[in-house]
């Protein structure tokens, strides 16, 4: 793979769900490239932004389904892959942080054991070698004190510091692609600020892809570099963030006038307004 290769290549993704009613399409036509940049994924609660992220890892169990024309990972088809194969790829080569620490980190491992055996699932290193770069990592994600706390539990970490470990771990084996599920949305306003300046760091440091999930429009054009805008399984629109304020369908206008400015305060913030038309239209391309 060439170095302006894409990291992820993705053409006409579905992930289907087959029900007592019928089957039901959670996504539907996706097609997208991400590269070595920071590519923000926004929707409503249920337009499927999850779905894709976890479909990149193949993390649909049945009854669900994905289907693609292409699903590559650094040039490899992962649907063609054995699961083997993509137990080395989750985690080594991309991985994924998921919305609420609380529930990814194991409650009756230590924080240092959990990292530890992150990293030598992908690497043959000892254990003295893992905890050296567990700790080096943990003081990467500004931890103070990381000694100390690869000694706890995860009940014993606040939300912020938990989320800090929980992207220490993803990082730990040194992946090309981030996928940032809601990072921040357990987390208080100032909190946020501090994850999202450490994710913003590493991905820049380490040159990394980064899928950045979030209901967060305004928060997504300060973080991002490009950013699709999913509804009912499909992108809508596609934009650099930049350009965010000449935004043109109705779905994200009305998306960005229901969201408070403290800038510009309004009487009343607008009522999203859906158009049915919008489920039927065909998903528009974000490859780039």
């Amino acid at each position: 793979m060439t170095d302006d290769a894409p990291l992820l290549d993705v053409e006409n993704l579905w992930v289907r769900f087959r029900t007592r009613t019928g089957m039901f399409d959670a996504v539907r036509g996706l097609s997208f490239t991400l590269g070595r940049e920071r590519l923000g994924i926004v929707g409503e609660s249920g337009s499927g932004k999850s779905m894709t992220g976890r479909a990149m890892l193949r993390l649909i169990r049945p009854p669900g389904m994905i289907e693609a024309d292409r699903l590559e990972v650094h040039g490899e088809d992962i649907l063609a892959l054995p699961e083997k194969r993509m137990r080395a790829l989750r985690g080594g080569r991309i991985s994924m942080i998921m919305q609420d620490p609380k529930f990814s980190l194991n409650p009756v491992m230590t924080v240092g054991q959990q990292l530890i055996e992150a990293l030598r699932a992908h690497e043959r290193v000892s254990p003295s070698v893992a905890r050296e770069r567990a700790l080096a990592t943990l003081d990467e994600v500004a931890i103070r004190e990381p000694e100390r706390v690869l000694g706890l539990y995860p009940h014993e970490v606040s939300g912020g510091m938990g989320q800090r470990i929980m992207i220490a771990m993803m990082l730990l084996p040194d992946p090309e692609i981030l996928v940032a599920d809601e990072p921040t949305s357990a987390l208080d306003v100032s909190v946020q600020l501090q994850v999202l300046e450490i994710i913003d760091k590493l991905v820049r440091d380490r040159g990394m892809g980064l899928m950045f999930i979030s209901h967060d429009l305004n928060l997504v054009a300060r973080f991002c570099d490009r950013i699709m805008i999913m509804y009912a399984g499909r992108i809508v629109e596609t934009c650099k963030a930049s350009d965010l304020a000449r935004a043109r369908h109705p779905y994200t206008l009305g998306l960005l006038n229901s969201v408070p400015d403290l800038e510009h305060p309004r009487d009343r913030l607008e009522v999203l307004q859906r158009d049915p038309a919008w489920r039927e239209a065909p998903s528009v391309s974000a490859r780039t």
